[in-house]
C-alpha cells in the first residue's frame, strides 16, 4: 500500500535479503463524502449524572450493545466513587455500571472473546499531557509520579463487574516495572495481551506495546521513543485485522504503525489522520478518530479533525465526518471510536465530554 519498491527491488536483485520500507507522503482526506448524521444525547445516564470526559468505547459481543469508560463526571474519578464502567443497550438505555474507586482516569477499552472487559487507567490528564494528550507533553510526564494506591494499571472485569486481574503496580512504573501511562489493551484471538504505553513526548518518555500471555504473564515489548518503523511518539490506540496484524495508532507520529503478534514491523499508513482512536470490524472496515489536528496538534498542517472510514486491507479511505468545530483550541471530536453491527458509529469524546452516535443518513441506503 503506497510504499517505495525499487529500494527492495534493487536489494532482492543484489542478492541481499533486507527489505526497506518507505512510506509515501499522503495528501490531506479531508474531502470526502459524509453518509453519516450525528446523534446527540443518545445513551442516558441516571439522574443526576454528567458526562465526564471519555476516550473509551467498544461493542460488546452481541454486536448491538455498548461499553463506555468515562471519568465520573470529571476529567478524574480520582475524588470520586462513581462507576466509570458503563454498559449501555442498543437504545441507549444504562444496563449496568461498575469499577467505582479502582482508577483515575480510564482510556481504553476493549471486550475480548470470553466477554470479558479490559479497561486502561492512563492517569493522563492534567497539565500540558493532560485530557486529550498535548502534542508534545511536559518533562514531568515523563516521570512516575510518588507510590500511589492507584493509577497506570489495566484491569480484566467479568461482564458482570467482577475483578477477575489487574496487570501495573499501583502508581506506576517504568521499565522494567509496567506500567506509566497505559493508554489502551486489546486482546488476540489466542488470548495474548497487548498493550500500549506512553501518552507523553518530552524526552525519556515511555513509547512501547507490551505483550502479555493469556494468565498475564510478561512475554515481550517492542518500540521506544522516536520516529523510525518500530518507534513510537504517544501509541495511543490499538486494532486487529482478520489476519491477525496489530494496528497501532502512532499519535504524535501521524500515522498508523502495522505489526505481527510478534512486533515485527509491517506497514506505516499516514492517510488515516493523526489517529487518537482505532476500531476494525468483523468486515475489515478500519475507523479512525483523529481528536487534534488544527488543534492541539501544531505539527500536521492541512489536516481536519474528525473519523475516517476505510480498509484495514488496502489503506483506503472511503468517508470523512468531520468535527463540526473547526478551529478549536483544544481536544474536541472523537477520541475514541467503535461501530457496531449495524454500522453505527460511536465516538467518545474527551474535551466535549460526551458519545456521540453516527448513523448513516437516509439518502446513503
Amino acid at each position: 500500500m503506497r510504499k517505495t519498491s525499487t529500494c527492495a527491488a534493487l536489494l532482492v536483485l543484489c542478492g541481499l535479503t533486507a527489505i526497506v520500507y518507505a512510506q509515501v507522503d499522503e495528501k490531506p482526506t479531508n474531502s470526502l463524502p459524509n453518509p453519516y448524521e450525528t446523534v446527540k444525547d443518545w445513551a442516558r445516564l441516571p439522574d443526576g449524572r454528567t458526562w465526564g470526559s471519555t476516550s473509551a468505547v467498544e461493542i460488546d459481543r452481541d454486536g448491538k450493545s455498548i461499553w463506555v469508560a468515562e471519568r465520573c463526571g470529571a476529567n478524574s474519578c480520582a475524588d470520586s466513587m462513581a462507576d466509570p464502567v458503563l454498559h449501555f443497550d442498543q437504545t441507549g438505555k444504562l444496563i449496568k455500571s461498575f469499577g467505582g474507586g479502582l482508577m483515575i482516569a480510564p482510556h481504553g477499552i476493549f471486550v475480548d472473546r470470553e466477554d470479558n472487559i479490559w479497561v486502561t487507567d492512563c492517569t493522563c490528564t492534567g497539565g500540558a499531557a493532560g485530557a486529550g494528550g498535548g502534542a508534545r507533553g511536559n518533562a514531568a510526564a515523563a516521570t512516575p509520579a510518588a507510590p500511589a494506591t492507584k493509577g497506570h494499571q489495566v484491569f480484566k472485569f467479568s461482564k458482570d463487574g467482577k475483578l477477575l486481574m489487574t496487570l501495573g503496580k499501583a502508581g506506576g512504573g517504568r521499565e522494567p516495572d509496567f506500567f506509566f501511562q497505559p493508554n489502551d489493551v486489546l486482546v488476540a484471538p489466542d488470548g495474548d495481551i497487548f498493550i500500549s504505553e506512553g501518552h507523553a513526548s518530552a524526552p525519556g518518555s515511555t513509547a512501547r506495546v507490551l505483550k502479555f500471555s493469556k494468565d498475564g504473564k510478561f512475554i515481550k515489548t517492542w518500540g521506544k521513543l522516536g520516529t523510525a518503523a518500530g518507534d513510537f511518539d504517544q501509541p495511543h490506540a490499538l486494532a486487529m485485522d482478520s489476519k491477525g496484524r496489530l494496528f497501532v495508532g502512532d499519535r504524535n507520529n501521524n500515522r498508523i504503525q502495522i505489526f505481527d503478534q510478534d512486533g515485527k514491523f509491517i506497514e506505516e499508513w499516514k492517510q488515516f489522520s493523526r489517529p487518537s482512536g482505532l476500531y476494525i470490524d468483523k468486515n475489515d472496515v478500519l475507523y479512525a478518530a483523529d481528536s487534534e489536528s488544527e488543534s492541539v496538534s501544531r505539527n500536521h498542517d492541512g489536516w481536519k479533525r474528525g473519523i475516517r472510514v476505510g480498509s484495514a486491507k488496502d489503506g483506503s479511505v472511503k468517508y470523512f465526518i468531520p468535527d463540526p468545530v473547526e478551529k478549536a483550541t483544544g481536544t474536541s471530536a472523537a477520541e475514541g471510536v467503535a461501530a457496531d453491527a449495524q454500522g453505527n458509529i460511536y465516538g467518545a469524546e474527551v474535551g466535549p465530554r460526551a458519545l456521540k452516535r453516527y448513523v448513516k443518513k437516509p439518502s446513503s441506503d
